[in-house]
């Protein structure tokens, strides 16, 4: 028995070492786009789009830190698309990345361009916007292991409802974070134009919020009951 004990630990510490590694290159990778995005149409010397760089950088890393001591499993949810993927999510991941992605050219062309300008308030505001947006995708995180980028019903990992944290306060709370931070990464690069974009990104996810409800709610068990707890979806009183 120590044996197989010392094993499977052993198994553990090198899906760990697999998975954080994996991460790691995604995250190498996903700022290589982020900097195209952003300094390719922006231009190398746009001053907002490196102090965004820098900040969102920053945010990340310590929300990474924080999680890997805090629900190491979630690094394991968020590393892939797992199999089992329901085809209409992967038409609305497509939509809503490339809507996400298209914030940061749109807001390098409008600097480049001066088709917009943004007061320092709206810039500051952009920045709690985000900081508000990260925190609450942490907490989230934090909380629920099976918070995968994509939706589908996890049964090999014993797929169960959460109504902790931020779940008490609606049904989605991962996607109402998400609202904070598309609003917040256009205010904070200083373009009106990239509100566009951002809109855009949130009707996807209104969209995604109400394909995905219906589903837990027919295929994921006690989600019902869970919905009549909590009857709002992202926004408290109102949906």
């Amino acid at each position: 028995m120590p044996d197989d004990q010392s094993d499977h630990r052993e198994v553990q510490g090198q899906m760990t070492t697999a998975v954080l590694r994996r991460s790691l290159l995604s995250l190498v990778a996903f700022l290589l786009v982020l900097g195209l995005a952003l300094f390719l149409p922006g231009g190398i010397g746009w001053w907002q789009g490196w102090l965004f760089f820098v900040v969102f950088l920053l945010e990340i890393a310590l929300a990474a830190l924080y999680l890997w001591r805090r629900n190491p499993e979630i690094f394991v949810a968020r590393s892939k698309i797992h199999a089992g993927t329901k085809p209409w999510d992967k038409v609305a991941m497509a939509f809503l990345f490339s809507s996400l992605m298209a914030i940061f050219p749109v807001a390098g062309l409008d600097s480049r361009s001066q088709w917009s300008s943004v007061p320092i308030w709206l810039l500051v505001l952009g920045y709690v916007l985000m900081a508000v947006g990260m925190l609450g995708s942490v907490w989230v995180e934090a909380v629920n292991k099976f918070a995968e980028p994509s939706v589908r019903i996890q049964l090999e990992r014993g797929h169960t409802v959460i109504d902790t944290g931020p779940y008490r306060l609606v049904r989605h709370p991962m996607y109402a974070t998400a609202f904070f931070l598309f609003l917040g990464f256009a205010l904070a690069l200083g373009s009106l134009w990239a509100l566009v974009p951002a809109a855009t990104a949130s009707l996807v996810l209104i969209v995604r919020t109400a394909l995905e409800d219906r589903m837990l709610h027919n295929e994921l068990p006690g989600y019902k009951d869970y919905a009549y707890r909590v009857r709002y979806r992202l926004v408290p009183w109102v949906w």
